[in-house]
């Protein structure tokens, strides 16, 4: 089957940016949980980190489309390589400086001996994730910025060099069984957040984009897969032995990014909240967001020790105050800085 992008497929669809703004959203309430305890919002912070595996569907379907158009193209490892630094590096040098340069309360010591340990091979190949090692609490979230980072060295020329549709296929579902196998096998010498026990997501978005991308199906077919999968994906995860929980919420993300691809532009409450308000501007910044919110917590944390006296009321102002200070760093950076260099993405 060649390999096109089907004409009812928008350019733009606006409706995964709100999406991407609930990942987010749903990752920093994750970070607060422990503020939320004995409130109506525990429950669902404690299931904040799957938020991750959001982000990772919407980029493997977002970047495999991307690669799957160009790989017939000219330039297709320099433009590609290059408008994902512009994206990626620097936010992530940002960070990584302002916590180096600012070492007594990021890291703790002196910036020199905070320097002189850091593991900067490590941060430069993006391997924090591979290694067992202690980063600085604001760089945590660095772990799934290193797993895109593999994935896209390793699926990038794969996609290139492997002209049928069927062998990228494959691949893909030797990723999606392998997965959960070695997360149940729980091997000592690989990390929590190892990317071979971490692929769900990002190969079910891979494979959704690969599909529409190959089978001559209409929206309304997809739409109803991608119905499907959610409803199939989210009562799994229900019942589901842990180490398949993560394949179970991967199929639900993956049904839910299908159908929202697929009704995208339809009029409706949730389309219509997806694609303008508060989390289409929260996916814009999202990057940002979820680069930042540790360390935005970490140097505000003075506040939370001014409000642990007044109990319940105290976490919820402390919850209140990391939202909105995190979105106001995040909202400057992007303007600031991140969308300014993104304008260079037109060279490439």
């Amino acid at each position: 089957m060649p390999i096109q992008r089907p004409t009812w497929l928008p350019k733009h669809l606006p409706e995964l940016d709100g999406l991407r703004g609930l990942a987010i959203l749903w990752v920093v309430l994750y970070h607060c949980h422990p503020r939320l305890r004995g409130t109506w919002l525990y429950s669902a912070s404690l299931w904040g980190w799957a938020g991750v595996s959001i982000f990772f569907t919407l980029s493997g379907f977002l970047i495999t489309s991307i690669l799957l158009t160009a790989r017939g193209q000219p330039h297709y490892f320099h433009n590609f390589h290059a408008r994902r630094a512009l994206r990626i590096w620097p936010v992530y040098v940002l960070v990584l400086a302002v916590v180096y340069l600012d070492a007594p309360w990021f890291v703790g010591g002196s910036e020199w001996a905070a320097v002189k340990a850091a593991p900067w091979l490590v941060y430069i190949f993006f391997l924090q994730n591979l290694f067992h090692i202690t980063l600085p609490p604001a760089l945590g979230p660095t772990w799934a910025l290193a797993i895109e980072e593999q994935y896209y060295f390793v699926w990038a020329p794969l996609v290139r060099v492997l002209k049928r549709p069927w062998m990228l296929a494959t691949l893909l579902a030797a990723a999606l069984i392998a997965s959960p196998l070695l997360r149940r096998a729980n091997l000592g010498w690989m990390t929590p957040t190892n990317t071979l026990i971490h692929l769900d997501g990002i190969a079910w978005g891979s494979l959704l984009a690969l599909a529409v991308h190959t089978l001559p199906l209409s929206r309304r077919a997809w739409l109803g897969l991608g119905m499907s999968g959610l409803a199939l994906g989210i009562p799994a995860a229900a019942f589901v032995p842990g180490a398949f929980l993560d394949s179970a919420l991967a199929v639900a993300f993956a049904g839910a990014v299908l159908a929202l691809i697929a009704s995208s532009g339809a009029r409706n409450p949730v389309n219509a909240a997806l694609r303008r308000g508060p989390l289409a501007f929260y996916g814009r910044i999202s990057y940002g967001l979820y680069m930042i919110h540790i360390l935005v917590f970490i140097y505000f944390g003075w506040f939370d020790l001014r409000m642990d006296r007044y109990g319940t009321a105290g976490n919820l102002a402390i919850v209140a105050f990391r939202f909105a200070a995190s979105t106001a760093a995040a909202t400057a950076l992007w303007y600031g800085f991140e969308s300014q260099i993104l304008k260079l993405k037109r060279y490439f």
